[in-house]
């Protein structure tokens, strides 16, 4: 049984669903999105997804062409239709597809934009194994254009770094400009040293994680000490512990950078208990 899949306002089978060659997320990589993950069939953080949304979309000088409650219905509808229980919905809005290819921006009133959705089923997302043994890391050069801060479907050098990182028998990697680093291919990176929890500050040199602003808010609350600025990895692997986060990740821990262990060596406690500290509280947020 195939997904059923979003596309313009319509719910079809994925088979069916088919854009333009002309659309400009396809030629020009002329788009935002985002991935919202769902556990026990709710939207964890969803509220936060759509407002980093409106700021990619105003960024690139883009419309929302779709509210905020029409949104959260089709997410929630595809979670019913393809019965989902933990996993994602992706949502990307395109600038649409044009009659032909042109560097130009078209017409907002002559191309309207193209909005797709699906899900990904990911049984035991919240209780995944590997964040019981940690992931290996390596670093890697960042020559990623300027606004990493706006969302775009711009993702082949994170691929690139992602395999990179594989070749190597590593899980992924953290990007480093001027010598410290900026974020990890697909989330957003952190030391801990003396019990306090070492992250780069917001600028456009990273995405402004979602499960970033969630898990920073309830660190604090726990009062757990938060520190925001650049690091290095020399820094890094001298350091108590480390993770990462993203919706699809949560919190994981990291337990060796280039070859490196850190620590112990395997997921320390303050991480430990900063991944059950998110689940638990974003459960009670779920909507």
């Amino acid at each position: 049984m195939s997904r059923t899949v979003y596309l313009n306002g319509a719910y079809v089978p994925e088979e069916d669903a088919k854009i333009s060659i002309f659309d400009r997320g396809f030629l020009m990589a002329d788009g935002v999105y985002e991935v919202t993950s769902v556990i026990d069939g709710k939207l964890i953080d969803f509220d936060g997804h759509t407002t980093r949304l409106d700021r990619s979309l105003r960024e690139l000088d883009m419309e929302n062409p779709i509210s905020r409650d029409d949104l959260l219905e089709a997410h929630r509808e595809l979670v019913r239709l393809n019965a989902i229980d933990e996993g994602l919905v992706y949502l990307q809005i395109t600038r649409g597809a044009p009659n032909d290819r042109d560097f130009v921006f078209p017409d907002p009133d002559e191309t309207p934009q193209t909005i797709v959705m699906f899900t990904q089923n990911k049984p035991g997302l919240a209780d995944n194994p590997t964040a019981k043994k940690g992931i290996k890391i390596i670093s890697i050069e960042d020559i990623r254009w300027g606004r990493r801060d706006i969302k775009t479907v711009q993702l082949l050098y994170p691929s690139m770094g992602k395999m990179m990182a594989k070749k190597q028998g590593a899980d992924d990697a953290w990007m480093v400009e001027d010598g410290a680093v900026t974020e990890g291919t697909s989330n957003n990176a952190y030391i801990v040293k003396d019990r306090k929890i070492i992250t780069r500050a917001l600028s456009n040199d990273i995405l402004h994680g979602i499960t970033r602003a969630a898990v920073l808010r309830f660190a604090q609350e726990a009062q757990m000490e938060v520190i925001e600025r650049d690091f290095t990895i020399a820094e890094a692997q001298e350091a108590d512990e480390a993770f990462i986060t993203s919706a699809s990740t949560f919190v994981m821990p990291v337990v060796e950078i280039d070859s490196q262990p850190l620590g112990t060596g395997i997921p320390g406690p303050l991480v430990t208990r900063l991944r059950e500290i998110y689940l638990e509280e974003s459960l009670k947020r779920a909507i």
